[in-house]
Parts: structure tokens; sequence; C-alpha cells
């Protein structure tokens, strides 16, 4: 009799849930039956300068809070060590008697500091007054229209919280309602970090505080005054919190507002710095950071909630709506991100998952880069660490780069911007290190780590880092390349001539008067590392310091043939481009090991660690364009075979490089295993940062290195558009590295360099038809299975090309 109830209730309350409507959600909705525990669970959220990391909490929301110039430090004195680049000369002579354990100790005496940290602004806590524990718990991000909600029942009433960020009204916003009159009770605090200071003034809780003048790097360990405070030093910080109620009171604590007995409320919170550029002393010369908050949330109760949102919505969707992908439905269950991220990684099908990450990396680009000439950092705009993982930094041997990856062929070239202005402000340090750490007058150098302050020397505490990481040079060269890319996704001369071509021009000539004649008669540089990695020589010393690194001679490769082309749409300065012209021929050639890979190093060594996660030498090939299987096949496959050589496993940001350097080699189906990889799912680390060798993507789908860095995130979306769409300034290549797994699909407003714009439908593997539209007016040619389609179009034109 109980086994015959127990059957006949199971096939009642199956017969009920296939009669209940199909829950209805947002395309893209990131959603979780439960709050988050921990960081790598919960939603950020971002307008560019401030970020919020919610986690959704029933009886307490925490919800951390970032400004994205809010760093520790003050500006950088360029000049810190006037006399490094006597010891340029004993270096290349320990070189050129081939003695690299001479070489790699006297390197570090060309090293300066390290870079500042990226400072938390600290959290805001929401405590609720329930008397039980919640059912029907719901928390979603939506990522097509950056607004996160959470849902929940609890003592029998229905509660609701809606938060966005806005950037038209730089304020923070969070709606809360409950099903019940006079059932809202809830208080608002905030606990920091940073010192600070507490007071109320009509009716806002105000918080003034102050970052370090000082932060030493997480990677030092524990040591004595690491985070240095004082009251007259560093960046200041307001943070106002005000709470707007329908019914019920509003009143204060010591330590917090108070709401008791409303219906609904509106909390807005405003959040400023008094950072006033990378060269102005933010305690004496910087912002009024108090009057900067107050007139953001004065400006923002000027307006209903409906109005806030509505001008969020329409600012937000106006970049996010210009690209969308379909990928064809698989059919996935309706659950949590957590288990749906798990099921993928165990072999199931999800092209809904493989569009969202895609999305997911434009919704990050736009939060985290909309501040002029303070790009997104490491972990993008979302810290709640005092000392992050590397200082949170800008690390400019691939980090920072990768980050804008996505920005050009993703439809948000407006988001490149801060990256192109923070390279104005590198170049005038950089031309101070180029002179005391490396005898050179003229151009400029950028080095392995940056920060707010536009740091530009070589790192490692005046001769305390391995030159590994700590002397790569490279970072001006590297970053030039993309004020070339900006242009060639947007034509526009006045660009090229007033912001691109200084800096461009100033990083080559750096290089001409660095690099040297090499054994063979060709130009190298010398000292040169290759990012993070060692060599092993024949004798067995393990070592990072030599000559003509092939990282750095393919980086220069690239910049120089680009500031040859500059050169020539602007009609200027023949002399120079005579003299590049000549160092380009000059430069020491690839070399292809006898095991047939692209050499790294000047000589046939061996890594110390073959599966190393840099592959910088493969910077030719990706995200330069001088190295391809159609142009130049022998290196093309000289490239596959050290990719081969290093294995697919390894990190999450060299994942997401490893899918564009795969869809570079047209090998589609390799660059899709490596996207599944980067998908992998990784648990939370718990309260402690975790480092681990295996990269993957946490529940709520940021990237784990580990720990969280954002360039994964980035790559490994560019990494999908790479697949669909490739081009250069004379050719568009459609469905390139088309993966067997995307049998059909479409992809709509994806940019190519020209100034194009294109939309593609495919069936059964191949392409049925393009649209194409020009921004700017001019000449390419589609290609696509080994046929060309030659176009000439008018500023503002379309046209639908059939296949």
């Amino acid at each position: 009799m109980n086994f015959v109830r127990k059957y006949s209730k199971i096939l009642f309350l199956a017969l009920l849930a296939s009669c209940e409507e199909p829950v209805e959600r947002p395309e893209y909705a990131v959603w979780f039956d439960r709050p988050a525990d921990y960081f790598e669970e919960c939603f950020v959220m971002g307008n560019g300068k401030m970020g919020a990391s919610i986690f959704g909490g029933v009886n307490t929301d925490s919800i951390y809070l970032n400004d994205i110039t809010l760093w520790s430090g003050e500006p950088v004195d360029p000049l810190m060590n006037p006399s490094a680049h006597r010891y340029v000369t004993p270096v290349r002579q320990a070189l050129a008697n081939e003695d690299y354990r001479q070489a790699d100790r006297l390197n570090r005496f060309i090293q300066g500091s390290y870079s500042e940290s990226y400072a938390p602004a600290g959290t805001v806590y929401m405590d609720f007054d329930h008397s039980a524990g919640a059912d029907d718990y719901y928390r979603e991000l939506d990522i097509s229209s950056a607004l996160s909600r959470v849902e929940y029942r609890a003592d029998g009433v229905d509660y609701s919280r809606e938060y966005f960020v806005s950037h038209p009204d730089s304020v923070m916003l969070i709606r809360l309602s409950a099903g019940r009159r006079k059932a809202l009770n809830f208080s608002l605090a905030y606990s920091g970090q940073l010192p600070y200071d507490i007071s109320f003034e009509d009716g806002l809780l105000m918080i003034r505080g102050r970052a370090p003048y000082h932060a030493e790097p997480l990677y030092r360990g524990v040591m004595d005054d690491a985070v240095l405070f004082d009251k007259d030093r560093g960046t200041g910080f307001t943070m106002l919190a005000k709470i707007i109620n329908t019914g019920g009171k509003v009143s204060r604590t010591d330590s917090s507002l108070v709401l008791s007995g409303g219906r609904e409320a509106v909390v807005i919170i405003s959040l400023a710095t008094s950072f006033n550029g990378y060269n102005r002393d933010p305690a004496v010369d910087g912002k009024d950071d108090a009057g900067l908050a107050a007139g953001q949330l004065s400006h923002a109760t000027g307006k209903s909630y409906d109005e806030l949102k509505r001008r969020h919505m329409d600012d937000y969707k106006s970049f996010f709506d210009r690209l969308s992908i379909d990928l064809g439905d698989t059919g996935v269950p309706d659950i949590p991100m957590n288990e749906r991220l798990k099921r993928y990684n165990e072999g199931a099908e999800d092209r809904g998952l493989e569009e969202m990450y895609l999305q997911f990396g434009r919704y990050l680009l736009i939060s985290s880069s909309r501040t002029p000439s303070v790009p997104a950092n490491l972990q993008g705009l979302w810290n709640p660490y005092l000392r992050p993982p590397w200082s949170s930094n800008y690390t400019m041997n691939i980090n920072l780069e990768e980050n804008y990856w996505l920005a050009e062929t993703g439809n948000l070239a407006e988001m490149h911007k801060p990256l192109l202005g923070f390279t104005e402000n590198l170049a005038e340090t950089g031309k101070v290190t180029a002179r005391t750490f490396y005898g050179i007058d003229s151009g400029w150098v950028a080095c392995h780590n940056s920060d707010i302050w536009a740091m530009s020397n070589p790192v490692g505490d005046f001769g305390e880092g391995h030159p590994a990481w700590a002397n790569w040079n490279m970072g001006a060269v590297w970053l030039s390349t993309h004020l070339w890319e900006h242009f060639a996704f947007n034509p526009d001369t006045t660009f090229l001539e007033v912001k691109a071509w200084p800096l461009m021009k100033g990083a080559c000539e750096f290089c001409l008067g660095w690099m040297v004649e090499g054994p063979g008669g060709y130009l190298i540089t010398a000292p040169s590392t290759s990012p993070e990695n060692l060599y092993l020589t024949p004798d067995g010393y393990q070592g990072a310091t030599l000559y003509g690194a092939t990282a750095d001679l393919a980086i220069i490769r690239e910049l120089f043939d680009k500031t040859l082309r500059a050169a020539e749409i602007l009609g200027r300065d023949s002399l120079f481009r005579i003299e590049l012209a000549d160092a380009l021929a000059r430069l020491h050639p690839y070399r292809v090991g006898h095991r047939g890979n692209l050499q790294e190093w000047y000589h046939d060594w061996q890594d110390a660690d073959p599966a190393h996660r840099h592959q910088s030498h493969l910077f030719g090939l990706y995200p330069g364009r001088h190295i391809s299987p159609g142009t130049t096949p022998a290196l093309a496959d000289a490239c596959r075979i050290s990719l081969e050589m290093k294995g697919d496993e390894s990190t999450g940001w060299s994942l997401g490089w490893r899918i564009n350097l795969w869809a570079r080699l047209l090998d589609g189906d390799h660059a899709y295993s490596m996207y599944r990889q980067l998908l992998r799912y990784v648990d939370p680390p718990g309260k402690d940062i975790a480092y681990g060798s295996g990269g993957g993507t946490y529940p709520n789908l940021l990237d784990a290195h580990p720990p969280f860095q954002i360039d994964g995130n980035f790559g490994g979306a560019a990494g999908v558009l790479e697949m669909l769409v490739q081009s250069d300034e004379e050719k568009i290549y459609l469905l390139p590295a088309l993966p067997e797994a995307w049998d059909k699909g479409s992809v709509e407003g994806v940019c190519a360099r020209g100034g194009f714009e294109l939309s593609l439908v495919w069936e059964d593997h191949r392409l049925k038809e393009t649209v194409i539209r020009s921004r700017k007016g001019g000449s390419t040619a589609l290609v696509y299975n080994g046929k060309q389609r030659d176009i000439d179009m008018q500023q503002g034109g379309e046209m639908i090309v059939q296949w």
C-alpha cells in the first residue's frame, strides 16, 4: 500500500511538471539556484569605471566594489635607476663570450621597481530581517541587457532585487521589493580593507578612504610594510549610498542605513576617486572625489528608477546588440550554470554555451573598458584583494594585449580606446626609460609590467627579479601594433597621423637604436629574453638572457612592416622609411629547428619546460599576420609543430591564445578542441587565492588561469570570431577555420580590416550567404573555399553575396 501511494505521487508530480509552462529566461542568462559563496560564483557588473561583484545572499547580500582608477602608488619616477644602461655593454660582452650564466647575473642590474597594485574599494552589505531560510531561490545575470536579479521566498513573502551599474549616470542601482506591505526590512553597511571614515549626512551613508601609497606584489610573499598608508598620500576615494523608499521608514545606526516596514526601495551607490592622470599626485593635485561622488548621486536621484534603467539599457545595448551569433540548438536541459559547465565538461554538446562565452567576453569588455587612458587590467575591473594576484596590474608580455583582441572583430572599437590612450601615457615615461635603462636617446620603451602610473621600466626591485620575466622590454613594440590594428579596422587617416604615427615611429626608433649586428651579420636584440621561458643549453644550463630571441624579432618585424605601411599612407618621413625598410630586410630570419619546430631561441636549444604556457615566438602567426599557411607555408608548418610539441594542456589565457593560433593555421577542429578545453569547469578555490596549472572556467564564466584572470575570457571570445572570419588589409577570409561541430549557423556584425562589417549564414558546413557593409568605402576581396569575389563599395554601402 505504501509503495502504491508513493508511486501514485510520483506519477502525479510528473504529470504536473509536464503541464507546466517552460521557464522563459533571457537567451544569455547566467543563472544559479543558490547565492554565491565565493567570488568565482558571483556576478560581475560594471560601467567601464565602477565595478560590482554581487553575491546575491538571502540574509546578507555582499557586493564588492571597485573603481578602475583606485590604485596604490603615486606618479612613477622614471629616473629611478639612472646608471642602469651602463650594464648593457657588459651583458652584451658576456653574450658574445657565450657566458649565459654571467649574462643572467649582469642583466639583473638593468631593473627598477615593481608596479603598484589595483586596490579594492570595499564591500557593501545588505542585511535582511528574515527569520527563516529561503525557498524558490533564483539568481540571474542577463548579459544581453547588463541586468542582474535575485528572487526568493522567505517567511511566506516573495522578495526580489534588480541590479545594474549605469554608464550614462555613473552610479550603481539596486531595486528591492517585497510581495507584501511592510515586509521589506534591511540595513545597508560598508566595510573595507583601506583606511576609511564613515559619516551620515542628509540620509546618506558617506565613506571617505584612501588607497596605499605603496603596495608590494603578492608574489613577494609575507614581508614587513608590504602595504603602506599615509593620510596625506595616495589616491582618495568617496563612496556614497542612499536608500529611496516606497513606504516604511529610513533611519540609521552608528554604522548603517536602515529601512523598516517598506515594500519597495532603491539603493543608489556613487563612487569616485581623486585620480587625475598618470603624472599628477592624487593627494596634492587630485580630483575632488567627494564632490564628484555627490554630483553623480544628485544627478541620478533627479531621475526615476525606470528612466535610469532605460538610459542604462539604451547605452549598453547600443554596443552589445551590434553582434549576434547562432550556432544552433542542442537541446540543453534548463540547469544552473555550474551544472551546465560540468555537463559540457563531460563531453555533452551545448551550442548555446559556446555562443554565450563569446557574448560574455563582449559583456566583460563593455563593462570594464570605458575609462579614457585606463584599460582593463589582469582582473578586468573586479578585484577583492588588497594584494591581488600579480598586483592585478598591466602585464604587457601578453595579458594586457590579449584583453583587446576581441575589441575590433567583436564590433567594440570604442572599448579599444582606453588601451590606446594608455599607450600615449607610457610613451612619455618610456622616453626616460629608454635613455636611463638602455642608453637609447630616441624613441620610447615599455617592459613587462605597468600600472595606472604608466610605469615603463623593467621590473624586479633593482636585481631581485628573474630576468626571464623582469627584463623583457618589447611592451612598447607590441602595444604599438594595436594602434595600427585600430586604424586597419577603422580607416581614419587623422587618427593614424595624429595619434598612431608618433607612437609607432617612436617604438621603431627605440628598436633601431637597440638592435645590434649579430654573429651572422643580421640585426638582433641583445640582451633579450623570451617571455617567462627558460632555455636549456647543451651543457645543461637553464637560462633566460640571450641574444636574438625569436619573440623579440617577430614583434619588431610586425611593427616595422605596419609602420612602413602607415608612412606610405601618410606620405611622410621618406628618410626614416628608407632606414626602417633596410632594418626590416636585415632582421635575423626565422629558423626551423631539427624537430621541425619554429625555433624560440637564436640557437636550436630545447625549452627547460617543453610545455611552457607562453608561445611568444609564434607572434608572427597570431596576433601578427606575417606568417600564414598561404604566404609562408613552411613557417606556418613549423608553428604547427611547435604547438604540437607544447601540447594542449595549459593555463586559461594560454588556451585562449592557442585557439587563435590554431584558427590561423586553418585547423578549426583543433581550435574548437582548445575552446572546449577553455570551457573546462574549475571549482572555486575557496577563501584563499589558489594557483594551479590547469586553466578553464569558473562557475560564473570568469576565466580560471588559475586564479581568475580576465584575459582568457577575451582571448577565447576572440578565437570564436577568428574561426569564422579572418582578414588583412586586402582580403577577407570567410569561415576559414569552421569546426566540424558547427555544421550550421549564422553570425551578424563581425568586423574586418578595411572598415567592413559582415554577416554570414552557413548550412551543412557550406557558406550560403554573405552580407558585407562598408563604413568608409573602399575595396576588398571576399575569399571562401578557393573562390574570390572582388568588392568595391561606397561609404555606407551594403552588398549581398550568394555562394
